[in-house]
């Protein structure tokens, strides 16, 4: 029997990579639903293992509801679909990084990663205005990646509201 040599940390972080776009890439198709709906392009996807147990995109005016960001649409599914509000060992995909409420939600959901893809300088709370995610008053903190397929993320809401300005 040909024993079977350990993968090497370069090999290890390319596939947690090649997983991160993957799913990434889902995301930004939930994003381009919205964009459909003329919603603000965010799209979302909760991960279990290699299972999206949750999907979500921004749908504020479809349902005028300030709470329907694409985190929380999809965290509630991810909930629904575990059985459980604790989606421990999760990870949260999202094209744009969280505003302070959907970051307070994932704390409470207890969602172990965060991996974002365009940075939100007026409003994210994982990093870039605020740091709620990993605030150690809080009593659980996300492990987070940024910038995961962010200059396709950032495109998509760039090409939206130039096209809103376009319309008024």
């Amino acid at each position: 029997m040909e024993r079977k040599e350990p993968a090497r940390a370069d090999q290890l972080l390319g596939a947690f990579e090649d997983r991160d776009e993957r799913f990434m890439r889902a995301a930004l198709s939930l994003a381009r639903e919205a964009a459909q709906r003329d919603e603000v392009p965010v799209g979302c996807v909760v991960v279990d293992g290699e299972e999206v147990v949750g999907r979500g995109y921004n749908l504020r005016e479809s349902l005028g509801d300030p709470t329907a960001h694409a985190e929380i649409l999809a965290l509630r599914e991810a909930a629904r679909a575990v059985g459980s509000w604790r989606l421990e060992g999760c990870t949260v995909y999202v094209t744009l990084e969280p505003c302070c409420m959907c970051a307070g939600a994932m704390v409470l959901a207890r969602v172990e990663r965060l991996v974002y893809g365009a940075p939100d300088p007026r409003g994210g709370a994982a990093g870039s205005l605020y740091n709620v995610v990993q605030d150690e008053r809080l009593n659980h903190r996300l492990r987070v990646t940024p910038g995961v397929l962010a200059e396709e993320c950032g495109e998509i809401l760039r090409d939206f509201f130039r096209r809103k300005r376009l319309e008024d």
